[in-house]
């Protein structure tokens, strides 16, 4: 190929590369309030200086007890979702890589060789005729210049899906974490339920035994034993349901982790107290912290990714230019292929001038109705987020006193029981009176765990829908 060839192309890629047609980027305004219910939360609002955000802390700072720890890492280590996203992050980057390389030329190495016979009624000369080329060719094969940018925001769209897919990755990182630390409480709650139910079951029946001995010596009517009896075969079906769920929350995190191999008995909590409290994090004063979750970004980019994708098929409107150039050398005869004097080259631009397609305009009007789309997910996925933390702060700002409050009552219920039974004894009330106090205790202590839970899976749940765990 001619020197003089090389500096218009290089020109012509140059400015090519500075040719944008589309629209100019900016970040949506978000949809929601800038600063957060103070009504619902001021605690977390008071403490946003003090406290760190869980964007700023990694999830081994924020779960505190160890064991715990080990079990996330586990699931980190071999969990199949996230080994898929981490699968699909691998292939959107080879996506982009080959989007990318459409950018540059492609130097091909062409070998061949071509034998033909011709017979004596078709051959000019009247006699039949054999002729043989062989020809070796270097160069580039259909290379379109960039001119208008088409090729630069297609590459652009690919590198905002991979990016977007990366924060896929994150996001599955974090629901993760999540669905572990939630399994392994439920696995704590229910443990404790079961315990609770034993407990009651030991109780109630050493309360059926006396009554029956009373009922034998006519100290005691037939449905004081009756009524007796229900209570410990309330406890003894709650014993059963509990014995179920904790089988299930044990699979649960045996197929949350994605191991084969089951953990030790050691590993499952007993109970809700035996869980060492998770550090305490602010959710900020603004609600400008959500933009940094990862599914948020995710949606961004794919929003970026549509923008670009609008350059794209306002470039299809415009003429596209490619250039075919080979050198090598060529010969009748193979053993001249490399002398000199068989040298060759060939230079063929190509101008491809669109008059009427209507495939163009449909694609156009599709890339725009594509970006609204985006938008509209980038704003509902904003709004969805911002639910998430308002409620989870809700919930933060009123679970100390609905746990204070059914302490309190746990307390006082117990009283009643004993009371109960102590007039129930001396004969002063009937066995009903007890029966009262023990279901009124059995439910408050129950729903006493519940609230022991929701106290801590709503930490868990706020560190989540704030983006930590990254």
């Amino acid at each position: 190929m001619k020197r003089y060839l090389i500096f218009p192309i290089v020109g012509l890629t140059m400015l090519a590369a500075g040719c944008n047609l589309a629209p100019q980027y900016a970040r949506p305004q978000a949809p929601v309030a800038r600063d957060w219910p103070e009504a619902l939360a001021p605690a977390q609002v008071k403490g946003a200086a003090t406290l760190p955000q869980p964007v700023e802390l990694e999830w081994r700072e924020f779960v505190a007890d160890k064991t715990l720890q080990q079990v996330i890492q586990t699931a980190l280590d071999n969990n199949r979702d996230l080994r898929l996203s981490a699968l699909n992050v691998q292939r959107a980057r080879a996506l982009y890589g080959i989007q990318r390389a459409e950018l540059f030329p492609a130097l091909n190495g062409i070998a061949g060789a071509a034998v033909q016979r011709t017979p004596a009624d078709l051959s000019a000369s009247g006699k039949v005729s054999q002729s043989e080329k062989y020809s070796v060719d270097f160069g580039v094969t259909s290379w379109e210049i960039d001119f208008f940018g088409r090729i630069q925001r297609l590459k652009d769209r690919a590198l905002e899906e991979y990016l977007a897919t990366e924060q896929a990755q994150r996001s599955a990182q974090i629901s993760l974490i999540s669905a572990v630390a939630n399994a392994y409480l439920s696995l704590a709650a229910d443990q404790e339920h079961h315990k609770l139910a034993a407990s009651t079951l030991q109780s109630q029946e050493e309360a059926y035994k006396l009554i029956k001995s009373r009922f034998e010596f006519g100290l005691a009517s037939e449905l004081d034993l009756l009524r007796a009896q229900t209570q410990v075969d309330t406890a003894r079906a709650d014993i059963a349901r509990f014995t179920q769920r904790i089988a299930q929350d044990k699979n649960a995190l045996v197929l949350l982790s994605g191991t084969n191999v089951p953990f030790p008995e050691r590993i499952f909590p007993r109970d809700l107290a035996g869980v060492k409290p998770f550090r305490e994090i602010s959710a900020g004063v603004s609600s400008e912290v959500l933009l940094l979750r990862p599914d948020i970004l995710a949606t961004e980019h794919r929003l970026k990714a549509s923008n670009a994708n609008i350059g794209a098929a306002r470039a299809a409107f415009f003429p596209r230019i490619s250039i075919t150039g080979l050198a090598g050398t060529a010969s009748a005869e193979l053993t001249k292929l490399f002398e000199s004097g068989q040298g060759t080259w060939s230079f063929v631009p190509q101008l491809a001038i669109p008059i009427f397609d209507a495939r163009v305009w449909s694609g156009f009007k599709a890339s725009k109705v594509e970006k609204e789309i985006a938008l509209t997910q980038y704003e509902k996925t904003i709004q969805t987020a911002f639910r998430e933390v308002a409620d989870a702060m809700a919930v933060e700002s009123t679970v100390e006193d609905l746990l204070s409050a059914n302490e309190s009552l746990v307390d006082a219920l117990n009283k009643v029981n004993t009371l109960a039974n102590v007039r129930y004894d001396k004969g002063i009330d009937s066995y009903l009176g007890v029966l009262d106090a023990q279901r009124s205790l059995y439910t408050a202590q129950q729903q006493l765990i519940s609230i022991r839970i929701e106290k801590l899976a709503n930490q868990v749940r706020l560190y989540t829908v704030l983006g930590g765990g990254a």
